[in-house]
């Protein structure tokens, strides 16, 4: 049903990789996200969430630059120990505190001297246009549909991202205590379509601002297109909520392998949500981004 759809929607939908690393040790862990783009002149939609953690990573990598900076200046002698604990203090580091973030967009641009981002106040939504580009990699661009009418509960959409990151082409330097992208490995991670049926709107102070889907959003589709079985884009994925189910399983006991165990399970349903179409046209609008309708 989606063949055709998914296959034009790939050409302008594209991954944003991203590595990080928190204080407390040198495991490197991926994540990804996703944007699509709205017209031929760099610019794209993706979540707010997405976009403030781009807009972020480089104060917590100039952050962490400063702390091994100031690190390295401590005496090598007994009060060593001390002294770093309380550098860790001024900066307010523990085992868990988020050190390091680099990010890559795939297959977006050739060069750039960076990207602006315009994030909505009160909705996950947010533009991003690259800048100072010589050519885009990516084909086409999304077409919103005209006339929102035709989202009802019951119609059938589909939505495309990257979740389940499988790029590897990184690591951490034991040498720079850093980590880094490297051009070895895998380097890209395969695209990930989920079908589902609308079954209600969201709304706030009876303003419609969403889309709620029958399954999930995945982690990694953020910022993905939401479209039919044309390729029209009708939204945006930006979270999933839970709902808890009540048919609650405790201590039942069942037979695995000839043996019998007692367990529990909690069930919910897993519904992702989506930025309306119509909220996503009214705010490149409002900042003057041109986009495209069918």
């Amino acid at each position: 049903m989606f063949i055709s759809a998914i296959e034009s929607v790939s050409e302008f939908t594209r991954p944003i990789h991203t590595i990080s690393r928190t204080y407390g040790g040198k495991q490197v862990t991926p994540g990804s996200a996703t944007l699509f783009f709205v017209n031929e002149n760099g610019c794209a939609v993706t979540c707010k969430h997405v976009a403030e953690l781009l807009m972020s990573s480089d104060n917590i990598n100039n952050q962490f630059f400063q702390f091994k900076k100031e690190r390295q200046l401590l005496p090598a002698d007994g009060k060593f120990k001390a002294q770093s604990k309380g550098l860790e203090l001024k900066y307010r580091y523990n085992a868990d505190s988020l050190v390091q973030v680099k990010n890559n967009f795939i297959d977006c641009i050739d060069t750039m001297s960076g990207f602006t981002s315009i994030l909505h106040p009160t909705l996950d939504l947010a533009i991003i246009k690259f800048n100072d580009y010589n050519n885009t990699y990516y084909k086409g661009f999304a077409r919103f549909i005209k006339d929102s009418s035709a989202i009802k509960p019951g119609k059938f959409l589909c939505r495309l991202g990257f979740p389940f990151p499988e790029f590897n082409n990184f690591r951490y330097n034991a040498a720079t205590d850093d980590i880094e992208w490297s051009n070895e490995g895998i380097m890209h991670s395969p695209r990930f379509p989920i079908e589902g049926m609308v079954t209600r709107f969201l709304a706030e102070n009876n303003q419609l601002y969403g889309i709620e889907m029958s399954t999930p959003g995945l982690r990694g589709q953020s910022g993905g297109p939401l479209f039919d079985d044309k390729g029209i884009v009708y939204g945006m994925q930006y979270s999933t909520k839970h709902l808890h189910l009540g048919f609650d399983i405790v201590d039942k006991e069942i037979q695995v392998n000839n043996a019998v165990k007692k367990i529990s399970d909690y069930s919910f349903l897993h519904l992702g949500q989506c930025i309306h179409v119509d909220a996503i046209k009214a705010f490149l609008t409002e900042h003057s981004v041109k986009f495209y309708e069918e």
